[in-house]
């Protein structure tokens, strides 16, 4: 086999602090160099000849999942505002189909977007968001063909089918619709950062796609974004960064009028808002860390006439409220389980909905309807496929609407989920999901592979994966690790994993690994870690700090330049995350950063065999991170283990589009893993 390709070394000295850091492979940074596009060509090949030996498994694994996926497929139709709304795929098909029916589901079918034909010509392919106008008539909808996330903004009128001759360039995708049916408002986006800094309204009916701007978030910490109220009375414009929040209101009938606000910002103050009645409702962590219900009059918003519904749990986390008419859900997090409580608004019940699962994931799905005794809600865990129910909270009967379909049959009952806690280094107890195919013996021989992300409170619920399948079928067990950092066990796990005490992120994860080996599920030679993004940045810290822990790692998209990326505020996502990660133009978060940024601490030592995966349009994460990390592996480390850069040259931070495409760079990463345990 070939020698791996050799980046050239080009110094280059980094100073702030007092401190000089040496990055070789900063030249990297700069996708319009020639010479950069033939370095990662050439780690492309390089990767593809090392892989030639399981070729053929990691083709069978693909076919493996895509045959998994039902032919022709289609959600479950939702009713809003007079129509049906569902998407469906059709055979051998990437990409959705958005239709309609009116009043019934046995009307015609109305198709509003075919992705497949829109899709056409282009190499990556993505439907951002489609929102119809209150009168039914239009409909606003968007695309991405480059994979930045930057969106173009179109408009169908749906009686007619003709597309406007015009578009709005470089949005975050969605479209929010006045009551008038004329004016939408829309997020822009800086062409350079990618932050949403600026709400424009817009006059559809206006032959050129010039736009009023009503809100500009002039802070750089901060994004912004528009919604509407489930009521439909109010837009709302809401400002946010990492530790607070801001939010505006107008009356949707009167686009033109001006935004008011709900309540002034101020550090460490988050709140979310939605309409009932008289009255906003608002989740916020205002003397509550784990968030508390109030609700004030529309009339009269400020924090001073907040009046106090459901106070703040020590033991629940509040994540958000769904209301109807008769009732609201609450969607909460009560010993790491997400769990959806109903409660009536008269006061006569409140009880969550149980299924009779210890380990499961529960959350709200699509509900348009305000007037209903139903609320419609996902489900699912590590041997359950995602589910849809809908819920009568009269009766207390959850009907089951729709199973994922596993074509050639899934048994549930052949799987065995559990959970088990790892102590940490503080003593802390950290809660594992694991599953695996029933008859396993712990034996200390069964490969594995831990997951975890344990970033911006993110949690990773136990949740089903039919891809999961080739793995679990090939007798691996799967593990995800609720490591600090994400907000399972409530706020307190996000605060004590990030900024000044991120570490707990990594060693949290390095003591779930200690805990499976030491519970006999499986040992160094057997054990393999997968984390992307946030959850690359994990994998590359604790390649350092335990190498030897690991027989293989797949970081995908990973965040490893921790450093030089959160000083240099052009890029993409940085002045908004100085509340995770801290400030480097701050000594003290400066050194500590660069204590555990994986870039700045490869040394000379072994390595466990590593797969490392890229889009050359990341938006998220900058391909040269990824780049320049292999490229210093490649330069220290001292073994002959596995070291592989795929980068994507046509996609970004999410991957291939396409409901099969997708699914080709998960068997590359499991075929990856079987070649590393062989």
């Amino acid at each position: 086999m070939r020698n791996p390709p050799i980046a050239k070394q080009q110094p280059k000295i980094l100073s702030i602090h007092g401190d000089e850091r040496l990055d070789n492979y900063y030249w990297l940074n700069d996708r319009e160099n020639p010479e950069v596009i033939d370095y990662l060509n050439q780690e492309n090949a390089y990767k593809e000849e090392a892989m030639a030996s399981h070729k053929e498994v990691e083709e069978q694994i693909y076919q493996e999942i895509i045959g998994r996926i039902a032919a022709t497929d289609m959600s479950v139709p939702f009713f809003d505002n007079g129509y049906w709304y569902f998407t469906r795929f059709e055979e051998g098909k990437e990409y959705p189909i958005y239709s309609r029916k009116k009043g019934s589901l046995e009307a015609a079918e109305e198709i509003m977007l075919d992705g497949n034909a829109m899709a056409e010509g282009h190499a990556y392919f993505q439907i951002g968001g489609a929102s119809v106008s209150p009168d039914n008539q239009w409909l606003a909808y968007s695309t991405d063909t480059v994979s930045r996330r930057q969106y173009n903004l179109f408009f169908k009128n749906l009686a007619t089918g003709e597309v406007l001759d015009k578009y709005i360039p470089n949005t975050s995708g969605g479209a929010i619709w006045a009551n008038d049916n004329e004016h939408i408002f829309y997020t822009w986006k800086d062409k350079t950062t990618l932050r949403s800094s600026k709400i424009y309204r817009h006059k559809v009916a206006n032959k050129s796609n010039k736009s009023t701007l009503v809100f500009e978030e002039k802070d750089d910490t901060f994004n912004c974004g528009v919604s509407k109220t489930k009521s439909n009375e109010f837009i709302l414009i809401g400002s946010y960064s990492t530790v607070s929040t801001e939010y505006l209101y107008l009356d949707a009938h009167l686009p033109k009028g001006d935004f008011q606000i709900i309540e002034t910002r101020r550090r460490d103050h988050e709140y979310s808002v939605d309409h009932f009645g008289d009255a906003f409702f608002i989740v916020s962590n205002w003397e509550a860390q784990n968030f508390r219900l109030m609700k004030t009059s529309v009339k009269k918003t400020a924090q001073a006439h907040w009046q106090e519904v459901i106070a703040h749990r020590e033991d629940v986390l509040l994540e958000g409220i769904e209301i109807f008419k008769d009732f609201y859900a609450l969607s909460e997090r009560v010993q790491g389980i997400t769990q959806l409580r109903i409660k009536t608004w008269d006061g006569q019940n409140d009880y969550p909905i149980s299924l009779g699962e210890e380990a499961f994931c529960i959350y709200p799905s699509v509900n348009p309807e305000f007037d209903t005794d139903v609320i419609r809600f996902g489900y699912t865990s590590m041997c359950i496929p995602n589910s849809v129910y809908d819920y009568n909270v009269k009766t207390k009967v959850a009907t089951l609407l729709k199973q994922q379909i596993i074509v050639g049959g899934y048994d549930a009952t052949a799987y065995q989920s559990e959970r088990i806690f790892a102590t940490a280094d503080d003593g802390t107890l950290v809660p594992i999901s694991l599953v695996y195919k029933k008859g396993l013996e712990k034996n200390a021989k069964n490969p594995t592979l831990l997951y975890a992300y344990g970033s911006y409170g993110h949690s990773m619920d136990p949740y089903f994966s039919q891809s999961r399948l080739s793995l679990l079928d090939r007798g691996w067990i799967f593990a995800i690790a609720h490591i600090r950092g994400g907000q399972e066990m409530g706020r307190h796990w996000y605060d004590n994993g990030k900024l000044l005490q991120k570490k707990n992120t990594f060693t949290d994860f390095i003591n779930c690994a200690e805990h499976l080996i030491n519970q006999q599920f499986t040992n160094i030679n057997y054990l393999t870690a997968m984390g992307g993004s946030a959850g690359g940045l994990l994998m590359g810290a604790v390649m350092n700090m335990r190498p030897d822990l690991f027989k293989g790692i797949v970081a995908a998209v990973p965040f490893v330049d921790v450093v030089t990326t959160m000083l240099d505020d052009s890029i993409p996502l940085t002045t908004g995350e100085y509340d995770e990660w801290g400030n480097p133009n701050e000594a003290e978060y400066y050194f500590y950063m660069k204590s555990y940024s994986p870039y700045d601490n490869v040394t000379a030592k072994v390595y466990p065999a590593t797969l490392v995966t890229t889009g050359l349009h990341d938006s998220q994460v900058q391909y040269w991170e990824p780049a320049k990390w292999v490229a210093k592996l490649r330069e220290l480390k001292t073994d002959d283990n596995l070291l592989l850069l795929h980068c994507n040259m046509t996609t970004g931070h999410g991957g291939a589009s396409g409901r099969y495409e997708m699914f080709k760079e998960v068997a590359m990463e499991y075929a990856f893993l079987l070649k590393v345990i062989s």
